[in-house]
């Protein structure tokens, strides 16, 4: 399962072996400096049900893909044990915003914030 981490000045969001597989990427980085916004989200799934998606997709399931919708570039990593999650924002990066699904999105925010 996708996992967010900070390394030093650097938000990394960790992709399973299976999940690079799924999304045809390796894991994710940007500048902790270009995170605009962390929201909880209650359904992680909604956001890439929408537009062009590049990786593995089952509806409602499971979102481990790039998607291109209404002018965003969002990368998702989604399932269905964890439908609830973030969506960070960013500013400057390759994408507009990730969405992870967690089983604790308040307590993930709180950690990202903190550190």
């Amino acid at each position: 399962m996708a996992e967010l981490q900070v390394d030093g000045d650097t938000l990394v969001l960790r992709l399973a072996r299976l999940e690079k597989l799924e999304a045809v990427h390796g894991d994710l980085r940007a500048p902790r400096a270009a995170v605009r916004a962390i929201a909880v989200l209650e359904d992680a799934h909604a956001p890439a049900d929408r537009g062009l998606k590049v990786g593995e997709r089952l509806p409602g399931r499971s979102e481990v893909a790039t998607v291109h919708a209404q002018g965003e570039r969002l990368f998702a990593a989604v399932h269905h044990d964890t439908p609830r999650g973030l969506r960070i924002d960013f500013q400057g990066t390759d994408y507009d915003a990730w969405i992870v699904g967690c089983a604790d999105p308040e307590a993930v925010k709180a950690a990202l914030e903190s550190s």
